[in-house]
């Protein structure tokens, strides 16, 4: 049911909005890289860019989280969706359905958690 409310509601804001690169896409939800400086984003920060791709994986046999969410910048791990705003998100994948993401913003933040700025979308078309 929750797969048939998805895909309804993908199809009906195809319509709405066209991603930056001329692919449509649904946005999904913008949210922050979590546990960044435990991984390689210290590292990799320098290097990032505004509309760099980032790579979701899920992770169900995570010990911490069972509705983990890996994302990875070049193919290096730089954190996680955090787990506050994980579930839905797992469910999709868990459903067979696509997610990417795509880096909105940097900031020297203070806080590490707050470093990364993304939105993780649906895509739909391609150009």
């Amino acid at each position: 049911m929750r797969s048939i409310v998805f895909t309804c509601l993908a199809t009906w804001l195809s319509f709405a909005y066209a991603g930056e690169a001329g692919g449509l896409r649904i946005l999904v939800q913008t949210s922050f890289v979590t546990g960044f400086q435990h991984y390689a984003g210290k590292r990799l920060f320098p290097g990032m860019q505004v509309g760099d791709s980032l790579r979701l994986v899920r992770e169900p046999g995570n010990a911490y989280d069972e509705k983990a969410i890996r994302i990875e910048w070049q193919g290096n791990m730089i954190g996680y969706v955090s787990s506050n705003e994980n579930e839905a998100l797992a469910r999709q994948f868990d459903f067979g359905n696509r997610l990417q993401g795509r880096i909105t913003r940097l900031s020297r933040h203070r806080d590490p958690n707050r470093r990364v700025e993304f939105e993780i979308y649906v895509p739909l078309l391609n150009p």
